[in-house]
Order: structure tokens, then C-alpha cells, then sequence
């Protein structure tokens, strides 16, 4: 019987030694064989979570005008490569087609990339996006895409990306006062955190967010690599041609500390170390860190607003009393999904948008 993918990875930590939190998000999710996302459809009331373009058509629409018009601050090039990190089950791409497809100038101008780490996905987008009437192509990263003029979408997927977790161990000592959580196996050989009580590596710390400087002993600070890389790649990408990445996910607008790390199972929290491989692990996104490390880079960035913000200003509401005109024995459903997408007891508030431009852009629909 072939090992699981929790045996294997208690055998690298006892070959080894305690592994990055980093390195443990990326086995979990991405092993080729047993990880979560390249073996299913996590996506649905039969999955583990639902994201917004899931619960409601309205989501995905009213980013499609905000699209349409982020090509017309372009510029209206004759070609722009609209590109999805995370695109899930195509549905939101779907829906943003549809409604961007009012300018018939823009879906002449469209070639849609999907950024897909799943075969299983892939599969399912293929479907959703089979009648789009635009060219739909599929590639493993950002940097294999076509170069030109690019719209950029992420919707709940930075919340995914790997995370480092430190411990503030002397806050009076700077960079050297941080430590590493690591994941190790405690006397009984089960996966637990474990605390790496040697100064952490300069890797991690040379570009600790600015809140960083506020933490006291024992705090500890979530910081993700992974988003630097995805900055590099976009200012690569816009020099010579500009482009806007808009982001949307769940997490503060400041830096907090605190362990934000969970895994989702039917829809439930469970242990983040309770079935390796076969939940999703996610984490907050720190949105002043993603700010920061955009402005060093050069990038101009919006404020970051809340998505009650984003998305009204974007007309939701309007969206919805026009179904509702189109639909009324669908009043009920809409206002649920509405109150779901904009309530500060929901996702209005817990999830923000983001936007990061190349520079001399008009300021982004929607956003400050």
C-alpha cells in the first residue's frame, strides 16, 4: 500500500529536521500525486469552500465592466491578454465575459489566460469556457504568458500562497530578534509546530513589513515570500507594456500578528494537521505587507478598501435590482447573495481589493 502524504512528509522532517511552514503548505496543496489541488474540485456545496463568484453571477459581472474600463485606461490596444491566477471552475471568467462582451471592441481585443496549478480544473474551466467566443489558453505561470498588455485578476488566491511563520523573540533586537515556528513531530511522531530558537534566517527577514517594528515578545508574524515574486513578475511584466493586477482576499488591511493558518474540509475548520493533502490551507493576507513591498517595487497602488467599497461602487446593487426586475420569483435568492457578497457580517468587510498598476494610469473603477 503506497505511503500517505502525511507518512512521507514525517519521513523528510525525521531526515531532515523541521520543515518550513512554507515548505508544509507546498507539499500539502501541490504534490503532484496526493496534493489538494492537482488531484480535485475542492469548489461547491459538494467541495471544501465557495468563493464569491460561486455564491452569485453579480461578482464576476461587475468585474468584467471593471475590465472593460481598465482597458479603456489602457489605451484600447488591439490586444489584451486578460489573465486569472486561481481561476477555479472558470465561472467568474464566465461571468465577466458575458457582461464585459456589452464592448464589442473589448471581446474582439480579449485573450483570456488561465494561471492553473490543476488538471482537474483545467478540465472543469475548459467546460465552463467552451462557448466564451474569445481565445482561451492555459498556462503553469504568469511569466509563460504571451507579453502585451495585461488585466490581471486574482480573487481568493493570495490567501493560498505559502506563508513563513516567525516568533518575536527580542524586540529590541531588530531583524536579529525573530525566530522560526517550524512544523516537527513531537514525542509521540505527530506533526506539531516547534520553535526554532536560533535567530531566524536573513531570508526571512530582510523584508519584514513595516508593522513588523511594533511587535512585542512572543508575537508571532506571518510573512509570505511568494507575494515578492508575484511583484517581480508583474513589474516585468508592465515595462514595457502596462497592465493593472487587481487582487481580491480576505485579511487585514494593517499588519496584525497571530496565527491565521487554518484548513477547510466540507466546509468545516478543521486541524492543519489533521489530514494532510486533503484539505485546503489557507492564510490571511497581510495587505499593508502586499502595499509595501508594490510601492518598493515601483508599482502604483491603490488604497486597499473593503469589497462592500469595491463592489458597490462598481454598481452591485444596481446589478441586482436589474435581475431582480428580469427574475422576481428570484428576489429572495438575490438579496441573499447580495447581503453574502456586501455585509459587513460576511465578506463585505473581512475581504478587501487591492489594484497595482504600471505607472501614468488613471486611478483604478472603484477604487481610492
Amino acid at each position: 500500500m503506497p505511503k500517505s502524504l502525511e507518512d512521507k512528509i514525517k519521513d523528510r522532517i525525521r531526515e531532515a529536521g523541521p520543515m518550513s511552514v512554507a515548505e508544509y503548505m507546498t507539499i500539502c496543496l501541490l504534490d503532484p500525486v496526493q496534493g489538494y489541488y492537482p488531484t480535485r474540485d475542492p469548489l461547491g456545496a459538494d467541495g471544501d469552500f465557495i468563493t464569491a463568484p460561486e455564491i452569485s453571477q453579480m461578482f464576476g459581472e461587475v468585474l468584467g465592466l471593471w475590465c472593460v474600463q481598465s482597458w479603456i485606461d489602457l489605451g484600447r490596444p488591439e490586444t489584451v491578454q486578460l489573465i486569472e491566477l486561481g481561476p477555479g471552475r472558470g465561472i467568474m471568467m464566465s461571468d465577466m465575459l458575458r457582461a464585459a462582451s456589452l464592448d464589442a471592441d473589448f471581446k474582439s481585443a480579449v485573450q483570456v489566460w488561465l494561471i492553473e496549478a490543476s488538471a482537474a480544473l483545467e478540465a472543469v474551466q475548459g467546460r465552463t469556457l467552451a462557448n466564451a467566443g474569445v481565445p482561451v489558453h492555459w498556462a503553469a505561470r504568469l511569466e509563460d504568458v504571451p507579453a502585451g498588455h495585461s488585466l490581471i485578476i486574482g480573487n481568493e488566491f493570495l490567501d493560498c500562497l505559502p506563508i513563513q511563520q516567525m516568533i518575536c523573540n527580542d524586540p529590541f533586537a531588530g531583524k536579529d530578534g525573530w525566530v522560526e515556528r517550524r512544523v516537527g513531530l513531537d514525542d509521540e511522531g505527530r506533526l506539531c509546530f516547534v520553535r526554532i530558537d536560533v535567530p531566524a534566517a536573513a531570508a526571512l527577514t530582510q523584508h519584514l513589513p513595516d508593522g513588523a517594528s511594533e511587535a512585542r515578545k512572543d508575537n508571532l508574524l506571518e510573512t509570505c515570500p511568494a507575494v515578492a515574486q508575484i511583484i517581480d513578475g508583474l513589474v516585468h511584466r508592465f515595462a514595457d507594456h502596462p497592465g493593472r493586477a487587481l487582487f481580491i482576499d480576505y485579511g487585514p488591511e494593517d499588519t496584525e500578528f497571530g496565527d491565521t493558518l487554518q484548513a477547510l474540509k466540507r466546509h468545516q475548520k478543521v486541524g492543519v494537521f489533521s489530514d494532510p493533502g486533503n484539505t485546503d490551507l489557507t492564510a490571511r493576507v497581510d495587505f499593508a505587507a502586499l502595499s509595501e513591498t508594490a510601492k518598493n517595487a515601483g508599482l502604483t497602488t491603490s488604497a486597499t478598501v473593503p469589497q462592500r467599497e469595491f463592489l458597490s461602487k462598481l454598481g452591485i446593487e444596481m446589478r441586482a435590482v436589474a435581475l431582480t426586475r428580469s427574475q422576481p420569483d428570484a428576489k429572495a435568492v438575490i438579496a441573499r447573495q447580495l447581503h453574502r457578497l456586501s455585509a459587513d457580517d460576511e465578506m463585505g468587510e473581512l475581504f478587501k481589493a487591492i489594484c497595482l498598476s504600471s505607472a501614468d494610469l488613471p486611478p483604478p473603477l472603484g477604487l481610492r
